[in-house]
């Protein structure tokens, strides 16, 4: 058999590393389809000269592009039969991505725990992307449902990592050189820095962008992402499921109003896709402050933030009473970012 039919849930085993196919040399095309697909705005990823006046070479590939890279050669090996991807930890970028560097990703798989339904199993893996120099520029944990190719493969031993529920500020790694001392306001496109910002603080980001079939369709196929969840209506008759990292970079994009100087993501902590988005949804967003931190980059704050992305629902509503997730939610994410004291 020469086709790929993708891993199911039996074919993992813990300690498992997986190293995926086709390295992608990245250039300013990945920009511009990024800010083509979603309304991203922010300074530091637009303007050499910005990035620059911010202590940096050049201006990096957008921190959510390069990820999408990495995640979409995890697909065909991790989630080409899942059913969902269902949240991700300990996510750390380590290192910015220019135009002509070479990425690739492995997984160790670190987790493994078979559904009581008997069809499905849990896969939890770590990630890496690395660059043609063999440094790792983004690492992060995810777990993913899977299906089960033969009903009949004994179950493995339930094994559970211990993730981090939240990085810690020193766990971030600032970009070599990165320096706000001199941050231009005016050019950024809004005046609040790191001091304005108060912890419990909500914002409600106002814009909301309805999801077409083909842009979600052009995306994921740019992220080379080949689940069939995606693009296979016999899979989810339902209509096809709009990749999560689609709803992330559109509810980042659209977190530009209100928070225009939140320049680089350097950490996630949680994530979860609370509800499945399907095209005709229109995605808004709203933030919450949840920590703030001082680094050792002169002029950096670190900042955490909740956001959350809804289908047009009410800014501020989450969870009910029953602590689940409301209908409108469709993504829960936790993260930090560098914003300029």
């Amino acid at each position: 058999m020469k086709t790929n039919p993708g891993r199911y849930f039996e074919d993992y085993q813990l300690g498992q590393v997986i190293d995926h196919a086709v390295p992608r040399t990245v250039s300013g095309g990945e920009r511009a389809l990024y800010h083509a697909l979603y309304p991203a705005r922010h300074a530091l990823y637009s303007s050499d000269q910005f990035a620059q006046a911010s202590g940096l070479p050049a201006s990096p590939i957008d921190d959510l592009a390069a990820f999408h890279v990495v995640f979409g050669k995890t697909v065909p090996d991790v989630s080409l039969n899942a059913v969902a991807n269902l949240g991700y930890a300990e996510g750390r970028w380590l290192k910015p991505v220019y135009p002509g560097d070479t990425l690739r990703s492995s997984s160790e798989v670190i987790g493994l725990k078979q559904n009581s339904n008997g069809k499905t199993g849990v896969v939890y893996v770590r990630t890496r992307g690395l660059n043609q120099r063999d440094e790792t520029v983004l690492e992060y944990c995810r777990w993913v449902m899977v299906r089960k190719g033969n009903l009949d493969a004994p179950a493995p031993q339930t094994t559970l990592p211990d993730l981090k529920k939240v990085l810690a500020p020193e766990d971030l790694v600032i970009p070599e050189g990165l320096d706000f001392t001199n941050y231009d306001f005016t050019l950024s496109g809004e005046p609040h820095r790191w001091g304005d910002y108060e912890i419990g603080e909500q914002i409600d980001h106002v814009d909301g962008v309805t999801i077409e079939e083909a842009e979600h369709m052009m995306a994921t196929r740019l992220w080379q992402n080949t689940a069939k969840v995606h693009f296979d209506l016999t899979f989810r008759p339902d209509g096809r499921l709009i990749y999560g990292g689609h709803v992330i970079s559109m509810a980042r994009a659209l977190s530009f109003n209100g928070l225009a100087n939140a320049q680089m993501i350097v950490g996630l902590n949680g994530g979860a896709h609370a509800n499945p988005c399907f095209a005709g949804n229109t995605v808004k967003a709203w933030s919450e402050v949840l920590d703030k931190a001082e680094t050792s980059a002169p002029g950096v704050g670190a900042i955490r933030l909740r956001l959350v992305a809804t289908k047009g629902g009410q800014p501020f509503a989450l969870k009910g009473e029953d602590g689940k997730y409301g209908p409108d939610v469709l993504l829960d994410l936790d993260y930090w970012a560098l914003m300029p004291l």
